[in-house]
């Protein structure tokens, strides 16, 4: 591996919490970090956080609330609720109330968003974000096409922040984890943590493809 691509890992932090968190949390972090540059305060209103339930929605969600924000969590697992609230999700959303065509200007209700699922999903949220609000976009579980308008953008000043952890360069990702280590609570992270042997990915995976898995897995080899 390319010593460049790595990160030291930080001081307070073990192996494992790392792995827990590891892209989905780290792409979480980067998407709050956006949001706050582009001025998306506690004090400005409740923030959004779509596919909640999933890996980058969970830490989202932990990460939002030891910030002081304001969290509804989207989710289409009703049932995931209380693990939600557990995060720190004030109010819980059904996904169906986001999955359909988007009108052009909604009902100003969030101050900001971090949407991992993209399409009708991200059009609604954007149209339903307050003035000068923004959302991170950072997924596509619900596909990669995005069938909004212009309106929130010309009409509200809402901005679509696109959040990459691939490319993302060095000194933000140092910055990233440096934060993940102070601004998540570890307790939560081990909450939404399970744990399975490496012979038991193959069984596993068609669960995560299903939906049928909450939070974040770690693999532990040998």
């Amino acid at each position: 591996m390319k010593g460049d691509w790595l990160v030291r890992l930080p001081a307070t932090m073990s192996a494992r919490e790392a792995m827990a968190i590891g892209t989905a949390g780290y792409t979480a972090m980067l998407a709050v970090m956006a949001l706050e540059q582009a001025g998306v305060t506690p004090d400005k209103g409740p923030v959004i956080v779509t596919g909640a339930a999933g890996g980058v929605g969970s830490v989202a969600v932990a990460l939002l609330s030891k910030l002081g924000y304001q969290v509804a969590a989207s989710t289409g697992r009703p049932q995931e609720a209380d693990y939600l609230k557990g995060l720190g999700a004030s109010e819980i959303i059904d996904r169906k109330d986001l999955s359909g065509p988007a009108k052009p200007l909604a009902k100003e209700r969030f101050a900001g968003g971090i949407d991992s699922v993209g399409s009708t999903t991200l059009a609604n949220v954007l149209s339903m974000t307050r003035y000068g609000g923004a959302v991170a976009a950072c997924g596509l579980a619900g596909g990669m096409d995005l069938p909004a308008s212009v309106a929130p953008f010309i009409l509200r000043g809402v901005s679509l922040l696109g959040i990459d952890s691939v490319m993302c360069p060095m000194p933000l990702r140092r910055e990233a984890w440096k934060r993940l280590e102070t601004d998540l609570d570890r307790s939560k992270l081990a909450a939404m943590t399970s744990e399975i042997g490496l012979a038991e990915v193959i069984a596993t995976a068609p669960k995560i493809l299903e939906g049928g898995v909450r939070g974040r897995i770690v693999v532990k080899i040998g």
